[in-house]
């Protein structure tokens, strides 16, 4: 039992942190860039997607990865629940738009859009890069950003597994 709880402590301490730098309140920054859902390239706007509802926007690592297959799954699952609480989800990593157009279809199984953020802008601009990949790769932070322009949620961890309860949670929260 001893070393069972050594190994987890050992493991919990290895796994890279996500961190958030862009806290409750803050204005989210705008962008407008390449997207696909369902195999098809399309201009994804968050100011026009913003007009609509809130936003989730969450950042990822690298499509096809086995963690990021895994989180855009639960948020395929979950997309008929986001949008009853009139809420557009939207994943974003530095994948080249061609790749996710596949990803779009195999992993986000045509239910939500994903965004490519080649140049690393974005990813930059939300402060969620990868610290312990040099370059513009994403760490994996979620953002619930209302209609206000400001963000209402966030959730940083490498683990999949929560960030979508707790975006659900927190579209709950803002749609009362």
């Amino acid at each position: 039992m001893l070393i069972k709880s050594l190994c987890a402590l050992s493991a919990a301490l290895l796994m890279p942190l996500a961190h958030a730098a862009l806290a409750v309140g803050a204005p989210a920054p705008d962008f407008t860039t390449e997207a696909a859902v369902g195999g098809q390239a399309f201009k994804f706007s968050l100011a026009e997607t913003l007009k609509k509802g809130p936003v989730v926007l969450y950042f990822y690592p690298k499509a096809f990865t086995s963690g990021c297959t895994v989180e855009a799954h639960q948020f395929a699952e979950a997309t008929d629940k986001f949008k009853a609480f009139n809420t557009t989800v939207i994943g974003m990593s530095n994948d080249n738009i061609d790749t996710l157009k596949k990803f779009s279809v195999e992993a986000c199984r045509s239910k939500f859009a994903v965004a490519a953020d080649a140049n690393g802008k974005t990813i930059k601009d939300y402060d969620v890069a990868l610290k312990m990949v040099p370059g513009s790769m994403a760490d994996r932070v979620s953002f619930l950003i209302g209609t206000d322009g400001k963000i209402a949620a966030v959730h940083a961890s490498m683990n999949p597994d929560g960030h979508i309860a707790a975006m659900l949670q927190a579209a709950e929260k803002l749609k009362k």
